[in-house]
């Protein structure tokens, strides 16, 4: 049961949105996979643990700090969050980048600060949303996350393009981004809605999987979304240079690039068609348009893939906040296990990869798409059965 809470003034939403834009670093993760591949001459085993060890701390410590905070503050884990993604960040200056396990050391301590960004960035949205405004403010909040999510595609281009300077430019840039919003947040005063009654528990987290088969099938949309938008990020520099003889150091981080800018400039104008019709159905059209731009993908037209790319990333925009809004809009007494289990789910973008990337292997990298096509299939089933308003 939740308390009634003071309002908050619009500027206590501002470093809220930064910490959002700090949480896209941790995509950088499946970005830098072909960039990483090359420099450190790896195997296609090998390049896998580069997502690998960005999202798998998702799974390992969500649910934990979702239960610290309960009991403490989401401010505190956002603070917390910044702060582990900040020292991660400032490793490869301290030991250089000449060791491949020091760039894994890096993303795995970027994605453990990610990971924590999202067990308080979500719910925390809610304590700085107007009344009703929470599934728009937290499409913008993951619209202001997708340009951090764009950075690491664009920076390093950009960089290579008018400094002749390569992906290693990212680490210092984000390290200054994360200390501004870590002092934002220290002196900014945020009025959250407290647990009050039964705490959350480790039982009472996954609990709810066993005795809630719908909070059960809506996670594991989570996870399998996430490992979806990883997959697509990972895959689509591959598929342009095979499939059409565009070189990745040339287009490969480019077409990453307008992937994330489509999510980007989706999950700025979901924010404004939410205003207008309701979040399930806007669901339900985002997973139809994600299935037509990915079937684009097989035709085998230059041209087509392109707008294809655009269009899968206008359909994936605003699935993970519609998903997470629309469920503890649902559950609004069920916040903090709610937030654990569904953020731990983001460990799908450790684990649908591989799968992808299997399928790649032994049949083509165009095939492997096939793998997302499932999983926004499954979203469209969500949106359709499972994430009804309650009666």
């Amino acid at each position: 049961m939740m308390n009634l809470r003071k309002k908050n003034s619009w500027f206590a939403s501002v470093p809220v949105f930064l910490a959002f834009l700090c949480m896209g670093f941790g995509d950088v993760a499946g970005t830098l996979t072909d960039l990483v591949k090359d420099e450190y001459e790896l195997s296609n085993f090998m390049a896998g643990f580069i997502p690998f060890s960005g999202f798998i701390m998702f799974g390992v410590l969500s649910v934990p700090f979702a239960l610290i905070m309960a009991r403490n503050s989401k401010n505190l884990i956002l603070s917390i969050g910044l702060f582990i993604a900040f020292l991660g960040l400032i490793i490869p200056t301290v030991f250089g980048f000449s060791l491949f396990v020091v760039i894994l050391l890096s993303i795995l301590l970027l994605g453990a600060g990610a990971a924590l960004l999202q067990v308080a960035g979500n719910p925390i949205m809610k304590d700085v949303s107007p009344e009703g405004k929470y599934s728009r403010n937290l499409s913008f909040g993951q619209f202001v996350k997708a340009i951090g999510s764009l950075s690491g595609a664009l920076i390093p281009a950009a960089a290579a393009m008018w400094w002749g300077m390569d992906w290693k430019i990212l680490f210092p840039i984000y390290s200054v981004a994360l200390a501004v919003a870590f002092i934002l947040l220290i002196f900014s005063k945020i009025n959250e809605e407290k647990t009050i009654g039964n705490l959350p528990s480790f039982t009472s987290c996954f609990k709810l999987l066993g005795q809630n088969k719908n909070i059960a099938l809506i996670v594991l949309g989570i996870f399998v979304y996430v490992g979806a938008e990883v997959s697509m990020a990972s895959k689509l520099p591959s598929y342009l240079e095979l499939n059409f003889g565009l070189k990745i150091e040339e287009l490969g981080v480019a077409s990453v690039g307008l992937f994330f800018l489509s999510i980007m400039t989706g999950r700025f104008l979901g924010g404004l068609i939410l205003n207008w019709i309701q979040a399930r159905t806007f669901l339900v059209i985002s997973a139809l348009l994600s299935l037509v731009g990915i079937a684009g993908l097989f035709i085998g037209i230059q041209s087509v893939a392109i707008v294809s790319i655009v269009i899968i990333g206008l359909g994936f925009a605003n699935v993970f906040p519609l998903v997470f809004s629309i469920t503890v809009e649902k559950y609004p007494g069920k916040t903090n296990e709610l937030s654990g289990l569904m953020v731990t789910a983001i460990v799908g973008g450790a684990v649908i990869p591989v799968i992808t990337g299997f399928v790649a292997d032994q049949i083509s990298i165009t095939m492997s798409f096939i793998v997302p096509a499932i999983a926004l299939i499954y979203v469209l089933y969500l949106g359709l059965t499972q994430l009804k308003p309650s009666v």
